[in-house]
């Protein structure tokens, strides 16, 4: 079978699938490259001609290049999965992959935002006109309920719900999230200044957050708003984007022992609980002291007994 057909044949396949616009530019970016490379550095035109010799050569011109452990990862569980589905198909009998070693990824800790942080940035927007009333509302959702910045840019108005809001997640799957009442707060003055703006420009959009012409946010446009967030509430020396909101979130429930790692898990729309418990790692001593004496035996023994 010609690998041509067989990449022309999967990418219908993921179409089909329903992965969002983003994950099929990088599907079919990694494998428009291996395809390349295999035809004219190696001389390959049939699937069944590949080999992990193969594989691994591609991977290491990959890292002769410069591309990082951790993008070397990612694009060998791409290219897996290509190859996992070509053993689904028939079309070949083992997985080239399957011996083709991964790299050491450092671990890297993230310096999150601490609590001070987000309330800084949260209010270093006002409600004086519908883009700032819209930043202070879009900042304290991303903080308060960990959505991905795919989530928060299409998210519908009719979804936002009294105290919930549906999310259409990662591979179109949807979950339930959860309006704090300190939430809400922002959210009733937001949405009371977005109906006037509505009305005035008359727009017709069933995004919750528009952008100054009623039109969906961008993805610059998002990370414009939160740089800006950064910018004014003079954060330093930390990543600045809806990932690390993300990560403020989990580090935070986790900490204050407000929710197990399982529920979690299901609240950030995580399909492996081990992606969950990597926000573990990043939490600082101080945290885990808090949360290991919050948790103890014998202190909440101790809080209805004597102990000697």
């Amino acid at each position: 079978m010609e690998l041509e057909d067989v990449l022309e044949e999967y990418r219908y396949h993921c179409l089909a699938k329903g992965f969002t616009e983003k994950t099929m530019r990088n599907k079919r970016q990694e494998l428009t490259q291996m395809k390349t490379y295999l035809m004219e550095k190696r001389a390959i035109r049939d699937i069944e001609s590949v080999t992990v010799h193969d594989m691994r050569a591609y991977i290491r011109q990959k890292q002769i290049a410069g591309l990082q452990p951790q993008s070397i990862v990612a694009m060998i569980k791409l290219i897996s999965a290509f190859f996992n589905w070509c053993v689904s198909e028939e079309y070949l009998i083992e997985n080239p992959m399957n011996k083709v070693e991964k790299p050491k990824v450092p671990k890297k800790v993230l310096k999150g935002f601490t609590p001070e942080d987000v309330n800084k940035m949260i209010n270093s927007f006002t409600y004086k006109n519908y883009i700032e009333a819209r930043n202070k509302a879009l900042i304290a959702m991303l903080a308060d309920c960990g959505l991905r910045a795919m989530e928060i840019r299409g998210l519908l108005s009719k979804n936002v719900k009294e105290t919930t809001i549906l999310i259409n997640g990662k591979g179109n799957k949807e979950r339930t999230v959860f309006i704090s009442p300190v939430l809400k707060k922002i959210l009733i003055r937001y949405e009371r200044i977005k109906n006037q703006f509505i009305k005035e420009k008359n727009i017709n959009s069933d995004r919750y957050f528009l952008t100054y012409l009623g039109t969906e946010l961008s993805h610059v446009a998002l990370y414009n708003v939160i740089k800006e967030a950064g910018y004014r509430a003079d954060i330093e020396g930390k990543r600045i984007s809806p990932h690390t909101f993300r990560h403020f979130y989990a580090v935070q429930t986790l900490s204050e022992g407000q929710m197990d790692v399982y529920s979690l898990s299901r609240i950030l729309g995580h399909s492996d609980i081990a992606t969950t418990q990597r926000y573990l790692t990043s939490m600082t001593d101080t945290q885990l002291l808090e949360k290991a004496i919050s948790s103890s035996p014998l202190m909440n023994y101790g809080r209805g007994n004597a102990l000697m």
